[in-house]
């Protein structure tokens, strides 16, 4: 986690007319841009996610080459690492973080390509799950520097059934008596367990689970995954820096702000670059239909969905036969080649 740079971004005034002070956006970048400032490619991070978790999809060989490409994979805000409730100073910091919409994301980040690092047109806009999200974000905004877009098991709005997942996911964990509102002094424990168990149920599908491919991960049976992987993974984490993820989430919206006036297809229709929307065809969070939807209302889109069995992971590179991650690097290929 040492290998990566800090954008100071100063004072930003995000949507709801809070002022994030001294914000920081982390980022990352692989590769070289051209003198033209034109083989860029934005790349996002996912829920809970950093810069290294987006590295399975770039590397020799591969549709992301640094040795063509300038990769720029920017850290989203609440992810601990950008600047995010556990690392915000009083009074901002804790419970007290503001909200942070994908849009305000995007805004700073536009300004980190365009001002700092000298990017001129992106080549491609990229990003599982939340990465998604932003990578919607971008070419809706920004169809004059944005020529391809792909986003991998996510959508360009948060879904009424996907938002009510959320909320479950949110009670588990501020059930805790030792969250307190926030203000805990001690990890609360049973609610990030908790926490994790419902999100257990929705990252992977039935038919997943069915056949027992936790197996393939190492796992000897159904507890020793639930307790190794889900408890493994939140047991270690910052209970605010994720509920201010889950809220920027909640709130996502590919329209919702001045440019569109919540005029959810007119912002689609706004996307001029060729795409490829990439839902994960057993997606519990971001099911097919969403991106079906999506695609019918974006000019240069064509719908592609992962044929996998991972659930929503059929877009991070989680398979370890390495058939979704095939399955997307050889799309991106295609697409990058169009």
């Amino acid at each position: 986690m040492s290998d990566y740079e800090v954008f100071e971004a100063g004072d930003v005034v995000l949507q709801n007319d809070i002022t994030l002070r001294n914000a920081k956006l982390v980022y990352k970048t692989h590769g070289t841009l051209n003198a033209e400032g034109t083989n860029a490619v934005i790349y996002p991070t996912r829920y809970g996610g950093t810069h290294v978790d987006n590295e399975f999809l770039i590397g020799e060989g591969m549709a992301l080459d640094p040795a063509k490409y300038f990769i720029v994979v920017p850290n989203m805000f609440g992810n601990g690492v950008s600047s995010s409730p556990s690392n915000t100073p009083a009074p901002f910091n804790g419970p007290k973080f503001p909200r942070v919409t994908i849009y305000d994301n995007i805004m700073v980040q536009h300004r980190l390509a365009t001002e700092v690092l000298g990017v001129k047109r992106f080549a491609l806009s990229v990003g599982w799950s939340m990465g998604a999200e932003q990578a919607y974000q971008w070419a809706c905004l920004f169809p004059d520097i944005v020529e391809r877009l792909a986003p991998l098991a996510g959508a360009a709005r948060c879904a009424k059934h996907n938002f009510v997942f959320l909320e479950g996911v949110k009670a588990a964990l501020t059930g805790d008596v030792e969250f307190e509102n926030g203000w805990y002094e001690k990890q609360p424990l049973a609610g990030l367990r908790s926490m994790g168990r419902v999100w257990a149920g929705w990252a992977l599908s039935q038919a997943w689970y069915r056949k027992e491919m936790y197996k393939s991960l190492g796992y000897s049976s159904l507890d020793d995954f639930l307790i190794a992987y889900w408890d493994g993974i939140y047991l270690q984490r910052d209970p605010n820096d994720l509920l201010a993820m889950m809220d920027t989430w909640q709130q996502a919206d590919i329209s919702a702000n001045d440019t569109f006036m919540g005029d959810f297809e007119q912002a689609l229709g706004a996307i001029t670059a060729r795409t490829f929307v990439m839902p994960g065809q057993t997606d519990m969070y971001f099911p097919p239909e969403d991106g079906e939807y999506e695609a019918q209302h974006i000019p240069n889109a064509e719908f592609r969905p992962i044929p996998s069995l991972w659930g929503h992971y059929a877009g991070g590179g989680k398979d370890p036969t390495g058939a979704d991650t095939k399955f997307i690097d050889d799309s991106l290929r295609e697409l990058l080649s169009a």
